[in-house]
C-alpha cells in the first residue's frame, strides 16, 4: 500500500490589518459618554430638589406629630408656629409672641421673659425654600414670608386643625394635607423638576 502525502494547508491566515481604533470609533464613544453624563447630571439635579422637599416635609410632619403627642401628654394646647425660614413647636400660650429681646433677656418694652417650660423644638429651612399654608375650608395659600405668622393649634384632645402645607423650591413643589385626628400626612403630592 502506498502512502499518499498531501500538502499541508495552513489554518491561520495572516492579515496586515492595523491594530487600534479609528477616529470615528473614538468620537462615537465620546459622544455616547457625553449623553450618559448629561442624563446623569439631570437626574442628580432632580433628585436633590426632591430630596430637599421630602426632608422639609418629613421634618414638619415630625414636629406636627410631636406637638399632638405633647399636647395630649401634658394636657396643654401646643402649636406649630410658621414664620419666615422656620417652623417652631411650642406651647400655644407662647405662640405668636414677639421675639425681640434686650441683652438682659427682657422683651422690648421692659417685661421679663418668663420661661414656661414645656416642649420647644424648631426646624429651619434654606432661604430658597418657600412655605405656604392653606387653612381648613379655604382655597387660598398663605405665604410664610416676611412679617407673616401662621399658628397651627394642637388640642389636648388629640385634634388639630386640618391644614395643607405647600413647599416650593425653584420649579419643584410638594403639597401635604394633614389629617386632623393623627397630625400625619393624609395626602401628599410632589412635582420635582
Amino acid at each position: 500500500m502506498a502512502w499518499i502525502t498531501l500538502p499541508m494547508i495552513s489554518a491561520v491566515k495572516t492579515s496586515k490589518r492595523r491594530q487600534g481604533f479609528s477616529l470615528l470609533e473614538i468620537v462615537m464613544v465620546l459622544a455616547i459618554a457625553a449623553i450618559v453624563m448629561g442624563g446623569a447630571m439631570g437626574v442628580m439635579t432632580y433628585s436633590s430638589d426632591e430630596r430637599a422637599l421630602r426632608k422639609a416635609s418629613g421634618e414638619i410632619e415630625l414636629l406636627a406629630k410631636r406637638a399632638r403627642t405633647t399636647a395630649i401628654l401634658q394636657q396643654t394646647p401646643y402649636a406649630l408656629e410658621f414664620r419666615e425660614g422656620v417652623v417652631r413647636l411650642l406651647p400655644l400660650a407662647e405662640a405668636g409672641n414677639d421675639e425681640k429681646r434686650t441683652a438682659g433677656g427682657h422683651r422690648i418694652g421692659g417685661e421679663p421673659v418668663i420661661p414656661s417650660g414645656g416642649e420647644h423644638r424648631q426646624y429651619m429651612w434654606d432661604g430658597a425654600l418657600e412655605v405656604f399654608i392653606r387653612r381648613w375650608n379655604s382655597n387660598e395659600w398663605l405665604n410664610t414670608g416676611k412679617n407673616s405668622l401662621h399658628i397651627w393649634r394642637f388640642d389636648p384632645t388629640g385634634l388639630c386643625e386640618p391644614i395643607s402645607v405647600r413647599l416650593v423650591l425653584d420649579k419643584s413643589w410638594a403639597e401635604d394635607t394633614y389629617h386632623p385626628l393623627t397630625a400625619r400626612i393624609h395626602e401628599s403630592l410632589l412635582d420635582a423638576r
